[in-house]
């Protein structure tokens, strides 16, 4: 049971891509008797598990998991959707009297919840999605995010060049409401008494890691698994289809590139996201506690727990 002073805390474990935030929390949750609620956006999805490094189900068994597996590949979440139910999940483990833990690399996602973001709820704009759509199909990714960065240079940093999706979004938000589009998540403040823990290693050793990791993907069978969804009907079109790893995969499938070539950009282009990462958890942020993964913190990490639960 949690102590009288640790009514509302939440736990946020954060960091890059292949830091090793999945190990640690299972330890962390495992000791404060805790749930985890994952604020990663490629861990929504049903049988997309290899390419994005989803917790085994033995892991998920371990400790109660909540926002894993909640969707299939056609049922885009959206950044409202996902804060409202990590609300819930997180209120319904305080009331069990247990520990939430919020762990993910997804910077929004984690802002979104810990800031009390009110996220600007934008019906679609259909004609004037189609028409980025088309002008994007003619600049091409580069050319759309360049747009974007143009306007508004602060949400262009926070988002993949190659995510077409989201510059389309972002650049249809803008037009449609006259404003930028980091302008209108606004902060309505911190919902609950949180604790921020940073992992980080040295970028060489990160950047080592993800290549062993992308190697592991391809030898536990991420080519199968994207071959399996695109047979159960799922298009290359759908955003999660989209995401870093699966695009290449569907690129190799049709011919365009050889597995390797593909092997690569899976590398490159989760390197580059990594360091989009870093605008949304900066080392210099005073309010993130951090600690080098390789280092196996957990016994510091702890202490700092005890004590903020105390406090």
């Amino acid at each position: 049971m949690q102590s009288v002073g640790s009514v509302n805390a939440l736990i946020v474990v954060l960091g890059p891509t292949a830091v090793g935030k999945t190990e640690i929390s299972l330890e962390l949750a495992t000791r404060f008797g805790g749930e985890i609620v994952s604020a990663d956006s490629r861990l929504f999805y049903r049988g997309m598990d290899i390419g994005t490094a989803k917790p085994s189900p033995e892991e998920l068994r371990r400790v109660a998991h909540h926002l894993i597996d909640v969707a299939d590949p056609d049922q885009v979440w959206s950044l409202a959707k996902f804060q409202r139910t990590a609300y819930a999940a997180i209120e319904a483990i305080q009331q069990r009297g247990r520990l939430p833990f919020l762990v993910g690399g997804t910077g929004q996602y984690v802002r979104a919840v810990i800031e009390g973001w009110e996220v600007p709820e934008v019906k679609p704009d259909l004609r004037l999605r189609e028409a980025l759509q088309n002008w994007g199909e003619r600049v091409g990714a580069d050319g759309l995010h360049e747009r974007l960065r143009t306007i508004d240079p602060q949400a262009a940093a926070r988002m993949d060049p190659s995510n077409v999706r989201r510059s389309v979004r972002a650049l249809e938000v803008i037009y449609h409401t006259g404003r930028r589009f980091s302008e209108q998540q606004r902060k309505a403040g911190a919902p609950y008494r949180t604790l921020l823990l940073g992992l980080t290693r040295p970028r060489p050793e990160l950047y080592a890691r993800i290549d062993a990791r992308v190697e592991k993907m391809v030898e536990d069978g991420l080519v199968e698994e994207v071959r399996g969804l695109l047979a159960l009907g799922y298009t290359e079109d759908l955003p999660p289809l989209s995401a870093i790893g699966y695009r290449q995969v569907i690129a190799h499938l049709r011919g365009e590139i050889t597995l390797e070539e593909g092997m690569q950009s899976i590398k490159r282009a989760t390197r580059q996201y990594v360091r989009r990462q870093a605008n949304w958890f900066k080392s210099d942020d005073p309010g993130i506690q951090w600690f080098q993964a390789g280092d196996r913190p957990v016994e510091e990490m702890s202490q700092r727990i005890e004590k903020f639960l105390e406090s």
